[in-house]
């Protein structure tokens, strides 16, 4: 189920960004300064997790990072189980290489929700072509750009398009309005903010 609650007090309630609020912005600021406080009139201080806590808490960050419900997580896990090789980078892998983050990490637009309305609105192309399914795995090569022009005047997607500060990954490439995909993922990005053993270790329980 989407999530529809204050994205402030989930953002303090994992204690880290996951990419909900647009950064700059009044609300970005406000909940920098409140992340390691508690949800709650004063703050409540922060309980001791159990190895379990832990291992859940990471998931939950996982989950809520990428707009996933715990079926859409669980079943990304089976299928990195049975890929041969490190089953945290492997699931990263697929996590990144979604249709709807890769939009995101291309700095096309400031959130993954505003990633993933693009994706499902029709305003997404992979190769030339049209792609509307969120959840598209895109590949090496892929050339991912926008279905109008129409679209790139959109005030957040034209601030998000000349926000010189935005650092690209180092598997992506961005000649203006269109990006490629240079390369395969790694576990980089998503390692900043997520324990992926820990996500690795509450699936494998």
């Amino acid at each position: 189920m989407r999530y529809t609650g204050s994205k402030l007090k989930l953002s303090r309630k994992l204690g880290a960004d996951i990419g909900f609020i647009t950064p700059g912005s009044k609300s970005f600021e406000r909940m920098m300064n409140k992340l390691n406080i508690k949800p709650g009139q004063h703050g409540r201080k922060r309980k001791r997790y159990s190895e379990y806590g832990l291992q859940l808490l990471e998931k939950q960050k996982l989950r809520y990072m990428f707009l996933l419900n715990e079926k859409q997580l669980s079943t990304y896990f089976k299928k990195a189980i049975r890929v041969e090789g490190n089953t945290a980078k492997i699931l990263a892998q697929m996590l990144e290489k979604r249709l709807d983050n890769v939009v995101y990490r291309l700095g096309f637009v400031p959130t993954r929700t505003a990633a993933r309305q693009l994706v499902n609105h029709k305003h997404i192309t992979v190769n030339g072509s049209v792609v509307n399914i969120a959840s598209y795995q895109v590949k090496v090569g892929d050339v991912i750009g926008f279905s109008n022009e129409k679209i790139q005047n959109v005030e957040y997607v034209k601030q998000s398009l000349e926000n010189q500060d935005y650092t690209l990954p180092a598997w992506l490439q961005r000649d203006g309005n269109k990006g490629k995909v240079a390369q395969e993922p790694d576990e980089s990005d998503i390692s900043q903010i997520v324990n992926l053993r820990m996500v690795v270790d509450y699936y494998s329980r």
